[in-house]
This record gives C-alpha cells, sequence and structure tokens, in this order.
C-alpha cells in the first residue's frame, strides 16, 4: 500500500504537463481547418463512406451516356449538331424534368453546311449549301423546346477561357457577392452564346480534387465577379421551376443554398460533403438505346438526365471518397440524388467545439483516474474509450450524417494519456531503483560488519567441483570450469558429476538479482538439481522438469535461474541439452569454426511450475567442445562503456578449436579482465568446457 501510495503521488506530478498538453490541443481541435491530422481525418471520413455508404431511396436522375457503343455506331467524336440534336429530341419526348449537358461546344460546328460552303469555290453547290440552316441554329431550335441546362467549366488562368458572354440566370444572396468565400475563377469555358440564349439554365461543372479524390463538391462559385450556381444546382432549379437560387450567408461564410422548397447546408465556402454511394450502373443508359427507342415508355418521364460523355477517351473519370473510379458526371448525379432523399453530409461549425469539449471531458477523467488505476486495467479501458469514440463517430454518421472527427479527438487523447504514463513510469522507476539501491547498501553494510559476506562467499566457491579431481583417469573427455563472482558473493553457478560410467551431467547457471539471496539461492539450486539427477530417473528431460518443481516450490523470494544443462555420452559422443532461458552454448568444432546451438527453448527455472522442458540432441567428433557461459562475459564491460560482445568471444574461441578446455577457460579469462581494465566487474564471470576426445 505504501508503494502504490508513493506511485500515486509521484505519478500527480506529470498532471501539470497534462493539463497543458490538453489545453493546448483543446484549441488546436476548436480552431478552424482541416484540424490537426488531415490526412487521417479525411482518411476516417472516407472510411465512413466505404462501410457505411448512402442507401439509394428514389432514382430521380438518369445519365445518357455517349459510351463505346455510340460512338461505334455513330461515329467518333465531335458529333454533328443535328446528331445531338435527335438525341435531346427522343429524350425530351419522354418529358424529363430537365436536361444536362454535360459537354461543352464553345466553337461552331465544323460539319454544318455553311462551315463546308466556306471551304468551296464560288459556284451551285456552294450557294446549296449555303442556303441550308445551320447546324447551331438546328440545335438552338430544339433546346428551346427543352428543359435544358448547359455547363460551364471555371478556369484558373484568364487566358484558358473561351467565352466572355457567360449568361446565367439569378442567385439571390442577403450579402455582396463579393464577400463570399467561394471558388473562384478568372474566366470560364461555355458554350457558344447562341446556345446559351436558347437553353433554361447554366451551371458550374469544375469540382476540386483533395489530394486526388472528389469529397466536396461546390453549390455555388463564382466567375469573375459573377455568382454562378452549380451544374447540380441549376438542375434542380430547372426541374423545380424555381426562378432564382437563394444563399444565406454570414461573416463566417455560406450558411446554406436553396432552391425551391429544398435547402442545402454548406461548408463556409459554398460546397457539400458529397454522400456517395455504392456504384449503381442502373443510372446509366447508352445514347445509343435512346437513339434506337429501346428504353422502356417513360423511363425518363419527371426525371433529370444528364448527357454525358463517357466513352474512353472523352471524359475525365475520377476517384471519389469511396475509391470508386467513376466519370465526373457521377458526382453531380449523386448530389442530386442525396438531396432528394435529404441524406446531406454535415460538418457543422458547431462541430469542432464538441470534439474539442469531448477531448477536455476524456483528458479531465484520464489526469485524474489513471494514476490511481493499474496498468492492467487502465490499458483496456483506454482502448474501450477509443472504440467508443470511433464507434459513436460511425454512428452520428449513419443516423445524422454528420463528420465527426473521431480519430483527431483520439489521437489528442493518446497524447495525453501517454504522458501521463511516461509521468507514471519515469516516477516507478525512479522509485524502484532508489528502493534497490537502499536496500543493497543496507545489506551489504549489515554483511561487512558481521564478517557475513567472507563466510558466504568461502562457502559457495567450496561447494563448486574442482575439474581436476573430478574425474581421475578419465580419457574419453576433459573438462574445465571458471566462477569469479563481481562481488563479494555471486548468483552464477555451474556443476558436473557422473551419472553412471558413461554419462557425465553438466550445467551452467545464472540466479536472478545480486547479493546475499542471489548467492544462497545458488548453493539451493546447485544442490537440488543434483539431487533430482542423482535420485531419480537420469535422462534430461525428466532432470530438468524435475529440478523446476523441486525449485519453484523452495523459492520464497521469488528468484528465477536460467540455465543450460546437459548430458554427455562418454562412449559415443551423444549430448542431450536443455535450456531455460540461457544463452545458447558454443560448439568448437575441429576445424576451427563456432557454432552457436539452438537457444532457449523455455523460460527459466521458477517461472512456470509445470513447463516440460524440451530436448535437443546433438553428436560431437572427436576433438570437438561444448562452451557454455554466461552473460558476465559478453557483457562485461570496461572504463569507456564498451560490453566485450558476443563476436570478440567467438573470435577468440575460433583460434582455440585444437587446445584443451583448461587452455580455453584461462583464454577466455584472460581477455575478458584485457578488456575490463581497471573497471569494476558488473556481473559474475562463469564458463564451463567440455571436449569429447572419443571412444578409447
Amino acid at each position: 500500500m505504501r508503494t502504490r501510495a508513493l506511485g500515486g503521488i509521484r505519478a500527480g506530478q506529470g498532471r501539470p504537463l497534462a493539463l497543458v498538453l490538453a489545453c493546448l490541443l483543446a484549441a488546436a481541435l476548436a480552431a478552424g481547418g482541416d484540424g490537426l491530422l488531415p490526412q487521417l481525418r479525411l482518411a476516417l471520413f472516407n472510411a465512413y463512406q466505404i462501410y457505411l455508404p448512402r442507401q439509394r431511396v428514389s432514382g430521380p436522375v438518369q445519365i445518357i451516356a455517349i459510351d463505346e457503343a455510340s460512338l461505334k455506331e455513330f461515329g467518333q467524336w465531335p458529333w454533328p449538331r443535328t446528331r445531338l440534336t435527335e438525341l435531346i429530341e427522343h429524350i425530351n419526348a419522354q418529358r424529363p424534368l430537365a436536361i444536362g449537358l454535360d459537354i461543352l461546344m464553345p466553337e461552331p460546328d465544323t460539319t454544318s453546311p455553311e462551315a463546308l460552303a466556306a471551304r468551296l469555290s464560288p459556284g451551285p453547290l456552294r450557294d446549296s449549301l449555303a442556303a441550308l440552316p445551320a447546324y447551331d441554329d438546328v440545335l438552338a431550335a430544339a433546346m428551346r423546346r427543352a428543359p435544358i441546362v448547359l455547363g460551364a467549366a471555371g478556369f484558373a488562368h484568364p487566358e484558358a477561357g473561351t467565352s466572355d458572354a457567360l449568361r446565367v440566370w439569378p442567385v439571390h444572396v442577403n450579402l455582396p457577392a463579393a464577400s463570399l468565400k467561394v471558388m473562384r475563377f478568372p474566366q470560364a469555358m461555355s458554350s457558344l452564346p447562341l446556345l446559351q440564349a436558347a437553353s433554361k439554365g447554366q451551371g458550374l461543372l469544375s469540382v476540386e480534387l483533395e489530394r486526388g479524390l472528389v469529397r466536396r463538391a461546390p453549390l455555388v462559385g463564382a466567375i469573375g465577379d459573377t455568382l454562378v450556381p452549380a451544374f447540380s444546382m441549376e438542375l434542380l432549379r430547372v426541374a423545380t421551376g424555381s426562378s432564382a437560387l437563394e444563399i444565406e450567408a454570414g461573416e463566417d461564410g455560406v450558411h446554406s443554398v436553396s432552391v425551391g422548397d429544398l435547402r442545402v447546408p454548406t461548408t463556409p465556402d459554398g460546397a457539400v460533403w458529397v454522400n456517395f454511394s455504392a456504384p449503381a450502373m442502373d443510372r446509366y443508359a447508352s445514347a445509343l438505346d435512346v437513339m434506337r427507342g429501346r428504353l422502356a415508355p417513360g423511363a425518363l418521364q419527371d426525371k433529370i438526365v444528364i448527357v454525358a460523355m463517357t466513352g474512353l477517351g472523352l471524359t475525365d473519370y475520377k476517384t471519389n471518397a469511396r475509391g470508386d473510379f467513376m466519370p465526373g458526371v457521377d458526382t453531380h448525379a449523386q448530389m442530386i440524388e442525396s438531396f432528394f432523399d435529404g441524406a446531406f453530409l454535415r460538418r457543422p461549425a458547431w462541430m469542432r467545439w464538441a470534439e474539442a469539449s469531448l477531448f477536455g471531458a476524456c483528458s479531465l477523467l484520464l489526469v485524474w483516474f489513471l494514476p490511481r488505476l493499474r496498468l492492467l486495467v487502465s490499458v483496456p479501458l483506454c482502448g474501450a474509450l477509443a472504440l467508443g469514440l470511433f464507434g459513436g463517430g460511425a454512428l452520428v454518421f449513419a443516423r445524422a450524417g454528420l463528420l465527426f472527427d473521431a480519430a483527431g479527438v483520439v489521437c489528442a487523447i493518446g497524447v495525453v494519456g501517454l504522458s501521463m504514463l511516461a509521468s507514471m513510469l519515469t516516477a516507478a522507476v525512479r522509485d524502484r531503483k532508489h528502493s534497490e539501491r537502499a536496500l543493497q547498501m543496507a545489506r551489504v553494510s549489515a554483511a561487512k560488519v558481521a564478517g557475513e559476506l567472507g563466510a558466504a562467499r568461502r562457502i559457495q566457491m567450496a561447494t563448486l567441483p574442482q575439474a581436476a579431481l573430478a574425474f581421475p583417469g578419465e580419457r574419453r573427455f576433459s573438462l574445465d570450469a571458471l566462477l569469479e563472482p563481481a562481488r563479494e558473493v555471486g548468483g552464477d553457478l555451474y556443476d558436473f558429476f557422473m551419472l553412471d560410467q558413461d554419462r557425465v551431467f553438466f550445467m551452467v547457471g545464472d540466479v536472478s538479482g545480486k547479493g546475499l539471496p542471489a548467492s544462497l539461492f545458488m548453493v539451493v539450486a546447485k544442490a537440488l538439481s543434483k539431487s533430482v539427477a542423482l535420485r531419480g530417473p537420469s535422462e534430461m528431460a525428466a532432470i530438468m522438469n524435475g529440478a523446476n518443481r523441486e525449485l519453484t516450490r523452495e523459492n520464497p523470494e521469488m528468484l528465477f535461474v536460467t540455465s543450460v544443462a546437459g548430458i554427455l555420452d562418454a562412449s559415443n559422443g551423444q549430448v542431450f541439452l536443455c535450456n531455460a532461458g540461457h544463452d545458447a552454448p558454443r560448439r568448437l568444432t575441429v576445424d576451427g569454426r563456432v557454432e552457436h546451438l539452438h537457444a532457449a527453448d523455455g523460460p527459466p527455472l521458477c517461472v512456470l511450475e509445470d513447463f516440460e522442458y524440451p530436448v535437443r540432441h546433438y553428436q560431437l567428433q572427436a576433438g570437438e567442445c561444448l562452451c557454455l557461459t554466461t552473460d558476465g562475459i559478453n557483457e562485461a564491460m570496461n572504463e569507456a562503456g564498451d560490453l566485450y560482445g558476443n563476436a570478440r568471444l567467438d573470435r577468440l574461441l575460433a583460434g582455440l578449436s585444437a587446445t584443451t578446455p583448461a587452455a580455453v577457460v584461462r583464454a577466455v579469462r584472460d581477455d575478458v579482465r584485457l578488456h575490463v581494465g581497471q573497471a569494476e566487474p558488473s556481473d559474475d564471470l562463469t564458463l564451463l568446457v567440455l571436449r569429447w576426445d572419443g571412444a578409447p
């Protein structure tokens, strides 16, 4: 309880920083623009549309596509204006509400009789052609009999425009048009003035891409100082018989665009987030089918019809927010559909304040409760909070068409949470190190005063077997080992003894912790392991598993031991190894190679009581050695802080393959001492080398 309370007090020191971060992030969320992470926000809004697409309730729009089949039948584009006239008359015969031409005709028809006559020499043929009606006049006459809406494309450079006589219908606004921050172009490309005069309306076709995708589209724009409705809104005006569009605006920008009884909320620049449905091919009909009378009677009646080019090379395909690659006209059709169904996508001005407020509330909860919760509880709770925010965003999108930036809120909350966790972890690490240092100093001091450490060292070292005396007369193998504690006592261990006439057991281990507890547990671990090996089944797996169970029961301090243990059959050179969380042993071949054997197959001893350690089998060749080490060798550090390292050890061992185990042990000890120099040893140095010399 004392440690936990101290951790809570120390973690509280991170609260001021977390609160400052929360205030800064809340201000950033409440500010205008595209948010802290615009790409992440747009990706989230795209995901809403991908997984929750608009469901088509009505189908008020029909696209008449000048597609590949139409071009194959009637010839390549551009068609003579008489062919387009024929198409318009077929469409108008079914009495649609409006017919939009997503086609620009800025120049006279070059196939018209007067154009052909101008290229002929004077004569009867030229006079006859000149007497025929111009195709542009024929098209204009047909347009006067139909509810035609033309399109115009805005250009950023004045020299790109082709028409100065742009004809648009009234747009009423409650503020000066010049003050509106709508999409503006200095010039536009539109159709011939003759055709503009014959139409019932004209709208802007231009849509700006956001990072290559169509997400938003304007409902009103400006060519110079003239307000121009979007193509979709102009079609709705003609279809409803309204005389003008109504724009409601304020000092913060455009609020809505209305036509008839329809009011569409907009962003301050007069645009809307387009609510896309999944691709619907029934929205398209081929111009060839219209010309051949294949459409069902009344298929276009009381509908808004858009004539557009979809043949390859004739139109610009665009990728929408759902990732669908569709003709540009599809965006205008989907906008009209969503308006008919009332399926608006909105991100009102108050949304950013709602996001900032929600972030502020969640941040205060984190700052208050996080230091009082355990890590295993706080992390799942933070995850549940993030899922709740994303789920809530998806819900308000599906139910109300509101665009809630859950990604920005969650990322901002994550920054505050990480700040708190960093403060808590820093305080916990600092307290733990302080406690360990104080406890260690107290133990060392007490042991020195009582003379216990010296006695403990003598007792500990006396328990280790002596290689020179352990196997008198043995010629099939040779063995040597070394343990040098870094302090008065150490936590490393090694052992070796005969299980029977042919098999020798050997092991190296490293007890967690340092000082007297580790040294005492080292003695216990060595004694229990030998006892298990000698009193029960002498197979490697049984010895390792039995030692693990015995040590786990006799472990009040909750220490653990990393260990490599093995059995060498001296009659044939077979080796059986178990690795419990220890560094991989090395094999020194007779040709001077150093091979790292298999790494740890299981956790250290005393971690899992019932773990069954697997056994690895190897075959030694006569003259080959096994080298078992602890991390006191490869992690030995000099005064500059450089580690001895595995690479240096491997290079040294590679040159010692033909020597005796005793020579290998001495060479490694001397090289480590040379590397450490005057620096204080950081860990125990333990090494065991076993060589099989072959069967007699």
